[in-house]
């Protein structure tokens, strides 16, 4: 398996492979790898000749200087899981930051619609413009026929999706289902930094979210999200951040239901220091 350091290196072998008529999927990851990566590049590789991996921890997307230092750097672990895969059909770009941002480490500014000021956007100041810049410079650098994102990140596999409509960006970009643990918790490379008790009760979110979506069928969204908030309100261990029911379309927040919208409900939760995310589709 061929592991790029340098954008140069990865465009000439991309190239190459354009040029026999084959077809590039995307993978972008920021590495430590899981399951749910896994099945992200086997689905890459259904439709694609050949998939490059993205393993790049992106310091513009990071508000919390000290969760940035602290994400899990495994980058010879990662290679040798997209290996049971294939080794001759995927490519990984593990590039440095200087080889991305070229010494001037600073995000673009975008408009997203304003799909960027909710939810994350609201807690985690600059983030999306951080995300839109890695994400242009790596769609510009590979120049992928298709690219996948997880559901799990849903604000930005929307924000991605507006981000190539605005930026004309020929790609077509492919969102795929949440992939869990077998105790419903959403695989996150976070994950493997909760501490033994916070791993124990974390399941307690989407347990919640199932919840909250069958009360979403009877109730009113403000009566699911008092409900919600309740549920944390007694936890012990965990620490709601927020907990929104949105339009799937426009991301904000929802007063009055419509039997003409679909609605996803969206949530965020501390685990001691650790930040988790989830998210459901209510209808």
């Amino acid at each position: 398996m061929e592991v790029y350091s340098e954008k140069k290196q990865i465009s000439k072998a991309i190239s190459l492979l354009k040029s026999k008529k084959g077809s590039v999927g995307l993978v972008p990851t920021m590495g430590a790898l899981h399951r749910g990566h896994l099945a992200l590049v086997e689905r890459a590789l259904e439709n694609n000749s050949h998939v490059v991996v993205s393993v790049f921890v992106n310091p513009t997307q990071f508000d919390n200087e000290d969760d940035l230092e602290k994400y899990p750097r495994t980058l010879d672990e990662d290679v040798a899981l997209l290996s049971t895969l294939s080794k001759e059909r995927i490519l990984v770009y593990a590039p440095t930051v200087d080889d991305i941002y070229e010494g001037n480490t600073v995000s673009e500014k975008f408009d997203f619609d304003g799909l960027e000021f909710e939810m994350e956007g609201r807690f985690r100041n600059g983030h999306f413009d951080g995300v839109g810049t890695i994400v242009k410079r790596l769609f510009e650098i590979i120049t992928p026929n298709n690219a996948y994102f997880g559901e799990k990140d849903f604000q930005q596999l929307q924000i991605i999706k507006k981000l190539v409509e605005k930026c004309h960006i020929p790609v077509n970009i492919i969102g795929f289902p949440i992939y869990r643990e077998s105790t419903g918790l959403a695989m996150s490379s976070r994950n493997t930094r909760l501490k033994p008790e916070y791993l124990e009760v974390s399941p307690f979110i989407h347990k919640t979210l199932i919840a909250a979506k069958k009360r979403f069928g009877t109730e009113s969204a403000n009566k699911v999200t008092e409900w919600v908030k309740n549920q944390f309100y007694n936890h012990d261990l965990l620490d709601l951040e927020y907990f929104i029911i949105a339009d799937t379309e426009t991301l904000k927040p929802t007063k009055r239901k419509s039997s003409k919208k679909t609605y996803r409900a969206f949530i965020a939760v501390y685990a001691g220091d650790i930040r988790l995310i989830d998210n459901i589709a209510l209808n």
